[in-house]
């Protein structure tokens, strides 16, 4: 009996997002805000294919499916990247010191 490769793909997946799922809630608040940056990083190299693959191609065609998979890719990698640098300043500023009002 042989195994669909989606249905084994798909499988990956899923057991892909339980893991990264636990990964993430296990991190400590103080490693937070390092792994945020290196998650950062980490888009803006994706946002650099991204540019090029939705940038590749002939110019008479624009829209086949890989300048329209780039395009996608490059908004929902600025969309990580801003939501990153939002947590990052928020989770900074939990670590700064509260002013006493006298």
């Amino acid at each position: 009996m042989e195994i669909d490769p989606f249905i084994f793909r798909l499988s990956i997946f899923i057991l892909s997002i339980f893991i990264g799922y636990y990964v993430v809630w296990s991190v400590t608040p103080s490693l937070h805000t390092p792994l945020m940056s290196v998650t950062n990083a980490i888009s803006s190299v994706i946002i650099v294919g991204a540019i090029i693959a939705g940038l590749s191609g002939d110019i008479k065609n624009i829209f086949n499916t890989s300048n329209i998979f780039g395009f996608f890719a490059i908004f929902l990698a600025a969309i990580n990247i801003f939501g990153g640098f939002l947590v990052t300043q928020r989770m900074l500023q939990m670590y700064k010191k509260k002013k006493k009002n006298k």
